[in-house]
């Protein structure tokens, strides 16, 4: 396997650069829908174009996937996974949670990763085998033991929230943990998990860009990353369940309980609610 140091810093000075692109945007957009033209897309493709670009001149044989739509697949034995603007919704609306993610695969094993939140000049990074770090400084999860004691993160859909059924196992997870954030980006959510921030998420519905830099984050820094049975991640499953580890039995469990109907706590009926 090659070094992963040939990459973790041409990564990194690739996602600041990113990172400036987009704040060049940020607060200057209006939310607008009126198709694929507006400003914010415009900044979500502007960062794409610019991460393209350097990868395939420095290395021009590497294979590359893009959440906006930039493809090469030809058989390559590395593999990139470019998310420009994770926290679309957040960078629009002027809410500073939002990040460039970066992860490079050689043969189906990640190898390094970077997560740049430009807002707060924060740079996540992991290489297999080495650790993950903040800003240059190593990270590890928490040690929290008890999910009773547990901060833990979780994402929705931007699109047919009523399709997903993440408000149940939100309803469940806030009642047994010591609270449930919903801040808007999973790579962000899951560097979160990987410096003790946060000791746990879950999301449905994940693509291999929004999870590809961030689980090897939490996994460099000594926690575990799942599918929701406990089984063994992969980054087509779109489904992650992460935690600093000690909890993550725990977590599994409610999962199997809020999956198989078990324990329900019923949501209130708000009409009852306003009657008191």
């Amino acid at each position: 396997m090659p070094s992963q140091q040939d990459y973790v810093h041409p990564m990194q000075e690739l996602a600041r650069e990113a990172g400036s692109l987009l704040m060049s945007y940020f607060g200057k957009v209006s939310v607008e829908y009126k198709g694929d033209a507006d400003l914010v897309t415009q900044a979500d493709r502007a960062s794409e174009k610019l991460i393209v670009e350097r990868i395939r001149k420095q290395w021009p044989e590497h294979d590359l996937i893009g959440e906006e739509g930039s493809r090469r697949q030809t058989g390559s034995d590395f593999c990139w996974y470019i998310d420009p603007l994770d926290g679309t919704t957040n960078f629009a609306h002027g809410y500073p949670v939002f990040c460039v993610s970066m992860a490079l695969e050689y043969k189906g094993r990640r190898i390094a990763g970077v997560v740049y939140d430009p807002s707060r000049d924060e740079m996540f990074a992991a290489e297999k085998g080495g650790g993950s770090s903040l800003n240059g400084r190593a990270i590890h999860v928490s040690g929290i033991a008890r999910l009773k004691e547990s901060l833990v993160a979780t994402g929705f859909p931007s699109h047919k929230r009523h399709k997903n059924p993440n408000i149940h196992f939100y309803h469940q997870i806030t009642l047994r943990s010591h609270g449930v954030r919903r801040a808007g980006s999973a790579a962000l959510d899951l560097c979160y998990v990987a410096c003790g921030r946060m000791d746990g998420f879950w999301e449905f519905n994940l693509n291999p860009w929004d999870t590809a830099a961030g689980v090897l984050m939490v996994e460099e820094a000594g926690g575990r990353v799942t599918n929701f049975n406990g089984g063994s991640f992969e980054l087509n499953s779109r489904e992650v369940l992460a935690s600093n580890g000690i909890i993550h039995e725990e977590l599994v469990g409610e999962f199997q309980a809020i999956f198989t109907g078990r324990g329900l706590e019923p949501l209130p009926d708000p009409r009852e609610y306003a009657k008191n």
